[in-house]
């Protein structure tokens, strides 16, 4: 007789699975509806969560089993119609309820755009709260297609927040992009930057305060690693790259909060989504540590 996992992230069973007792709460936001390339995103979440039911539930690297503080699956936040504002208000409002009952907040994108309303709902809560962006693109237009709540415009959002934040594996920006990085004085971390050695590492967590929301877009990897994404970059980080960074916060700051955006499923590859389900394992596993 096959045994069926509970349809929940990581296929916890309900006592592990329960809101009421659960440490880490998982937020599902299918949206993808200023996606400018490769549409697809909104089908991410659902990818990640089916995918994670398959990553082992001890991890080798931290040497134990980190589900037992609990994590719980919410059920998808449905698509707001009226306009990308609109969408982010929502996820504003949804990841609110969850950080007030004390959870730690885990976004499945969906598009990056999602993250203002993320950041925005944590930031409530940890007033000193600064971001760490893994990503292949800066985000930091001031809008992009006629709206400002663009994914490609999310940077630029938080930075509007008064919320500082670091980018770490950026390698492709427009022009208005550079002039405001170099205006603004934002820290960025290209991809090439970060080959080679360990010292980048504490680089990047100088412009870290003590608590850090964590947003991963997936095209942050290279895509050997992530093929499945709307905007694939050449010549991204790869997986111990990106934990060894993850570890190091996890052990000088508190992570708070976090999230992965921008896995876009091109079946039969389901190596993305597997990435990402082991990635957020992995910084399950850090913060319980």
């Amino acid at each position: 007789m096959t045994q069926t996992a509970p349809d929940n992230f990581l296929g916890l069973d309900g006592r592990h699975a329960d809101y009421r007792r659960a440490r880490f709460a998982v937020l599902p936001v299918p949206y993808d509806a200023t996606t400018s390339f490769g549409v697809g995103a909104r089908d991410g979440p659902r990818a990640i969560i089916t995918a994670s039911q398959q990553v082992e539930l001890y991890d080798e690297s931290l040497g134990r089993e980190s589900f037992g503080a609990g994590v719980a699956t919410l059920p998808p936040l449905g698509v707001a119609a009226s306009g990308p504002d609109a969408m982010v208000a929502a996820v504003y409002a949804a990841a609110r309820r969850v950080v007030r009952d004390g959870k730690f907040l885990i976004g499945l994108g969906g598009e990056h755009s999602i993250t203002a309303g993320l950041v925005r709902a944590v930031r409530e809560r940890y007033k000193g709260l600064s971001v760490l962006q893994i990503d292949a693109h800066a985000d930091l237009r001031a809008e992009y297609q006629g709206t400002p709540w663009s994914h490609a415009a999310v940077m630029r959002r938080i930075h509007d927040l008064g919320v500082p934040a670091v980018g770490v594996g950026i390698r492709n920006y427009s022009r208005e992009e550079a002039r405001f990085i170099r205006s603004a004085a934002k820290p960025i971390f290209s991809a090439s930057a970060c080959r080679g050695g360990r010292a980048w590492l504490s680089d990047v967590l100088t412009h870290l305060t003590d608590d850090v929301y964590v947003t991963v877009d997936i095209d942050g990897f290279d895509p050997a690693y992530a093929p499945g994404t709307g905007t694939p970059e050449p010549g991204g980080l790869d997986w111990w790259q990106v934990t060894d960074l993850l570890a190091a916060v996890a052990k000088t700051r508190r992570l708070v909060a976090a999230d992965v955006v921008e896995v876009r499923p091109i079946p039969p590859n389901t190596v993305t989504e597997f990435l990402a389900a082991k990635l957020l394992y992995r910084l399950i596993g850090l913060v319980s540590r």
